[in-house]
């Protein structure tokens, strides 16, 4: 049986006394996409920087594409990561800083350059190569962002608000990419509020509130759950909502969204 390409047994995460993620278990096959959904300050972001050895975990364990995640300097070869405010150079220009990472990953000036302008058209980025980051827009800083995590093409990539301040257009690029990911069997787990996002590309959702992992099922399973209409957002308002014994009928509370846009980070 192939590994999976994601595993976390009991992550837990503490910061002095309070418990941003507690005995989180998954596992994510290999080849699909894995939707992280939560309301704000519910874990995400802990998990996510866990599982790319961002963030040492206070107790539990885990592996990224066969490798342990207490395995920094191997698992790093083998992930992409974009978190929510991408990691860039400002005063670089975007073929500067894109170099700059394939270099890291051991890639030829002659090599990379090919793989930069055909990523760079992808995204819509190529006639503002020349220019520094520090001028472009969010949107143009986050695609930026999405190309160099992608760019060694790792066998598993985690994306933190992958569509957030990006113009349709530009989010409708990098649905079209994960997608074309899958299809390459790279593994993607994504976090976001954009729930159209989660309901066309996610293989499976989980959801995590509080720092636990409260459900976990496909899309069209999730959507089941909701007593109220079977849409997706309906399903995760109600299986946080009864978690605080708050009421179902105020989305803005979770921060969720129907369109993309910008979001806060979880």
């Amino acid at each position: 049986m192939t590994e999976p390409a994601i595993v976390a047994n009991d992550l837990t995460k503490r910061y002095g006394d309070d418990l941003a993620v507690e005995d989180l278990t998954l596992s994510v096959p290999r080849g699909n996409v894995y939707g992280f959904l939560g309301p704000n300050g519910a874990g995400k972001t802990t998990t996510m920087r866990m599982l790319v050895a961002l963030s040492e975990p206070t107790a539990g364990s885990g592996r990224v594409a066969g490798v342990p995640i207490s395995n920094r300097p191997v698992l790093t070869r083998k992930i992409g990561y974009l978190p929510a405010d991408p990691p860039v150079f400002d005063e670089l220009t975007a073929w500067e800083h894109l170099r700059h990472v394939a270099r890291l990953h051991g890639m030829a000036d002659d090599q990379a350059d090919e793989r930069i302008e055909g990523l760079l058209d992808r995204f819509g980025l190529l006639a503002d190569a020349d220019r520094r980051i520090e001028t472009y827009s969010t949107g143009m800083t986050k695609k930026v962002g999405i190309i160099a995590a992608l760019f060694h093409d790792p066998e598993v990539v985690f994306l933190d608000e992958p569509t957030s301040g990006l113009d349709p257009r530009a989010a409708r690029t990098v649905r079209d990419t994960i997608a074309d990911l899958v299809t390459r069997e790279m593994t993607v787990f994504l976090s976001t509020h954009i729930l159209p996002v989660v309901e066309e590309l996610a293989d499976t959702v989980g959801v995590i509130d509080d720092g636990t992992l409260v459900a976990e099922s496909p899309p069209a399973e999730l959507k089941q759950r909701a007593e109220a209409s079977p849409d997706l957002e309906t399903a995760f308002l109600e299986i946080t909502d009864k978690r605080d014994g708050s009421s179902a009928e105020q989305p803005s509370s979770s921060n969720l969204s129907t369109t993309d846009g910008g979001e806060a980070d979880g």
